[in-house]
């Protein structure tokens, strides 16, 4: 179903308990997904803040639901579609891709803390 319009997805049943458990639940996945996916970068690479650059990319491309050639071969088209689903993009979906944001920030201090350790990865 993907990131876009999460608040049908969620609150859009008659079970709200059962919706705020899978927002907690998408909101901690995306968490220790983009913390996982930095801490790793961060260790080979040996560049901090590397998913903090990259993140961005990532949340557009999530966002705008269109294939990244099509920016290339069809930009009027793909940044139009992309700026209507910024538009359309709810609280929750806010939410669950800050936490993704979290993630990777905190992986980031935690490479700078284990490296102003001692810690030497590769």
């Amino acid at each position: 179903m993907g990131i876009y319009n999460a608040h049908a997805y969620f609150f859009g049943g008659n079970n709200m308990a059962m919706n705020l458990i899978q927002l907690f639940i998408s909101v901690l996945l995306y968490f220790v997904l983009f913390y996982g996916i930095s801490f790793i970068l961060n260790m080979i690479l040996k560049m901090t803040w590397i998913m903090a650059v990259v993140y961005p990319v990532i949340v557009l491309w999530i966002i705008g639901r269109v294939s990244l050639f099509d920016y290339i071969f069809s930009p009027g088209e793909a940044f139009t579609t992309l700026w209507e689903n910024i538009i359309g993009i709810s609280f929750y979906d806010i939410i669950i891709l800050g936490s993704g944001l979290l993630g990777i920030i905190l992986a980031g201090l935690t490479i700078r803390f284990l490296r102003k350790s001692g810690y030497q990865m590769f």
